[in-house]
Formats: C-alpha cells, structure tokens, sequence
C-alpha cells in the first residue's frame, strides 16, 4: 500500500471574471483548474522567496566585493586577538 500523501486545502474568493480567467488558461493548457492554479501559486511563491533570498549588487559593488576577496585587508589587531581567544577557547573542549 502506498503511503499516505499530506496534503492541506487552500480556499480564496475570488471575483467571477478572474474564475473565467482562470478557467480558460487552465483549458488553453490542458490542465484542470487545480493544477493550473497550484502551478502558477508555487512559481509565484518560488520567485518571491528566491527574490527575497538573493544578493544584488551593482556592478560597483560587485567589483569591490570581488577586490575584497582577492586582496582582504590584514586583520585588525582585536581580530587576531578574538582568533587566539577563539583557539584557546576550542582546545580547552
């Protein structure tokens, strides 16, 4: 026997001429009016959350981002101080 697949219901009011709307994109695809809508809801929901997940930067800052890796500054000398506090604390475990 299979397993059982969770699911969760979605339910919206939406405007009569949007469920036209709808309905016909779905027959224009070949799809039912669920699958039609549960594509179009998760590709929607994918680019928000990748739009909201991804760094842009400007060329400007891509260029200072990529000088800043190929030459890093030397450390400061509270960094080199954390780092050796960092090592004591790590060999004491």
């Amino acid at each position: 026997m299979p397993a059982a697949i969770n699911t969760a219901r979605l339910e919206a009011r939406i405007s009569a001429e949007l469920h036209s709307m709808l309905k016909r994109a779905a027959e224009l695809q070949g799809r039912t009016m669920t699958d039609f809508v549960v594509a179009a809801v998760q590709d929607a929901a994918q680019r928000a959350i990748e739009q909201a997940e991804v760094i842009r930067l400007s060329l400007a800052d891509q260029e200072c981002f990529a000088q800043a890796l190929l030459s890093p500054p030397q450390p400061s000398p509270v960094l080199e101080r954390a780092f050796a506090h960092r090592g004591k604390l790590l060999r004491t475990e």
